[in-house]
């Protein structure tokens, strides 16, 4: 009898697969031509705050053409390593683009974490023919290594938001004021937690599960204990991170 090589899916399939997309910064993105043959190419990436993937598309692009045309479309997240490339965790998400109002909240709130997460974007961001594209999650496929292989829903893979609205208004405002006032212990959570290099690391977005850390090209996830919803319980896993940042060796 064969055995399935699919896995129970569990906190640590689930903890990597939102680690894996939350730290990208690109991703292969796969459209349909209007023949229906698979059209891959590379998109830069970032993420709402329930963890939905975020792209910057132009009109001129090929697989604009074929999300206008079919708007189901699959992201493989693959960030690779040393020695056999398939040995390396990757996921690949299957979901549907939907355009973005840039005009609405939530463009503009898209627009904000994006350029977090993308800086250089401000050169064409606004150009007339760009605009962004959330894709929504149906479901995704995880292989976290040899014989570590997961299907997984959108809920495995996005944060519960549905508690969070007082996170999400304040988000904006906590990751500025962590940035500019506490600039020392970002930097302790990036190198005394998460083992990233000295530098002037910063915050590009909060969220109930982790809180995403930039240098430069280099993106880190610090993952919180427990969720988070409020800015009260923001700030108090902040200021214990941060402690326990400063007591690691």
């Amino acid at each position: 009898m064969a055995t399935d090589p699919i896995r129970p899916t569990d906190a640590s399939a689930r903890g990597l697969a939102r680690g894996l997309l939350r730290s990208a910064r690109s991703a292969s993105l796969a459209t349909l031509t209007p023949e229906g043959h698979p059209f891959a190419s590379l998109t830069s990436l970032a993420t709402d705050v329930d963890g939905t993937p975020l792209i910057l598309v132009s009109s001129l692009s090929g697989h604009t053409g074929n999300l206008i045309a079919d708007p189901r479309c699959s992201l493989l997240i693959a960030p690779g390593g040393k020695g056999d490339p398939l040995a390396h965790a990757r996921i690949t998400l299957l979901a549907t683009a939907e355009k973005v109002e840039r005009d609405s909240d939530f463009g503009q709130r898209v627009r904000r974490r994006f350029l977090a997460r993308q800086p250089k974007a401000s050169l064409y961001v606004d150009f007339p023919d760009f605009s962004f594209l959330a894709l929504k999650l149906a479901r995704g496929s995880l292989n976290g290594g040899f014989g570590r292989a997961y299907e997984l829903e959108a809920s495995d893979v996005l944060s519960d938001c549905s508690q969070a609205a007082a996170l999400i208004e304040a988000e904006e405002g906590a990751v500025e004021h962590m940035n500019e006032d506490h600039a020392d212990a970002i930097g302790l959570y990036a190198t005394r937690l998460l083992g990233g290099e000295e530098g002037a690391w910063r915050l590009s977005g909060v969220d109930p599960d982790g809180a995403d850390l930039m240098l430069g090209d280099k993106a880190l996830r610090l993952p919180f204990d427990e969720p988070v919803t409020t800015p009260d319980a923001l700030r108090k896993t902040l200021v214990a991170l941060a402690g326990k940042a400063r007591e690691a060796a």
